[in-house]
């Protein structure tokens, strides 16, 4: 007999959950979820109740148990839709598996990270934050400045001593003094542009809703590169990770040039013109290119 905070959410074909807890649990110190014992634990907001959610794998299914907050039909509707995107699982990903097997370079992924999906970030404002903080400095030190950030000013839920936050709202970042973020080792430009970026959210000047409604992925991107602070680069990472743009491509990304390198595609990283040719092959499945180059760029420590 199941609990009534316990919904399962079947699992598509090429989907593992071992592969996107991988990515999730990289040794990096992410403050918007935690990892233990093959679950993961995340703190969301729903119509403005805090609830924290557990995702475990179970048979051909995810579980999804409710472990703190009270939620209606509708707020359980919302919790699958919101797995279900963070996880990408209504994507069915076999044609870009496909284009992986015809290509000699890249085919050997299908078995090595069968089932990974490309993680989301749902928050279109989160994804434009994380990549400003990201901007020039190393993963471990810009996951540093993020919990800083998001200890400082996000809510929490608390359960068995152990708190679990949220990223913070628009509207409180967007009160927040360029001191205060300097306290938390933010730069001064990166200080400026995350106010400026809040304060466009706050306002209603900015919003995923917005985006969503342009016609087209240049539209979108050119939206986004309008405010300060949002970069080609930035405006491609939040379109792909946010928006599930194909086409959102971090050129410039080093990881990823280091993972073209790696692969024999390019030997320099000024050559435009073979990225774009490799790029062109994957048309419709360019940003799983890119993360599954990412992947590759770290190997799994055996079990």
């Amino acid at each position: 007999m199941l609990k009534t905070d316990t919904i399962l959410i079947p699992i598509p074909a090429l989907f593992s959950f071992q592969e996107c807890l991988w990515f999730l649990n990289r040794n990096y110190d992410d403050c918007l979820h935690e990892i233990r014992q093959d679950s993961i634990y995340k703190a969301l907001e729903v119509k403005g109740e805090m609830v924290l959610i557990k995702v475990t794998e179970n048979g051909a299914f995810l579980e999804l148990d409710v472990l703190e907050g009270d939620i209606d039909a509708n707020g359980k509707e919302y919790l699958v839709a919101y797995v279900k995107d963070w996880f990408d699982m209504d994507n069915a990903i076999q044609p870009f598996y496909d284009l992986l097997k015809t290509d000699g370079r890249l085919a050997y992924m299908t078995d090595r990270y069968k089932g990974l999906r490309l993680i989301g970030i749902s928050n279109l404002f989160e994804a434009i934050c994380w990549s400003i903080i990201g901007q020039q400095i190393n993963l471990s030190f810009a996951y540093k400045v993020k919990r800083a950030l998001v200890e400082r000013f996000g809510q929490s839920i608390t359960r068995d001593g152990v708190s679990y936050y949220v990223f913070p709202e628009a509207a409180i970042l967007a009160k927040v003094s360029k001191e205060e973020l300097k306290a938390i080792q933010f730069s001064s430009q990166k200080a400026d542009y995350m106010i400026g970026i809040a304060k466009a959210f706050a306002s209603g000047a900015l919003s995923k809703e917005m985006i969503i409604d342009l016609p087209n992925f240049e539209a979108r991107k050119k939206a986004l590169t309008a405010h300060k602070g949002i970069g080609i680069w930035t405006a491609n990472y939040a379109l792909m990770k946010c928006l599930r743009e194909p086409q959102g491509i971090p050129f410039g990304d080093i990881g990823l040039l280091n993972a073209l390198a790696n692969h024999n595609i390019i030997q320099d990283r000024k050559e435009i013109e073979k990225i774009n040719a490799l790029f062109a092959q994957y048309a419709g499945w360019e940003s799983y290119l890119v993360f599954y180059l990412w992947r590759s760029l770290t190997v799994r420590e055996p079990a």
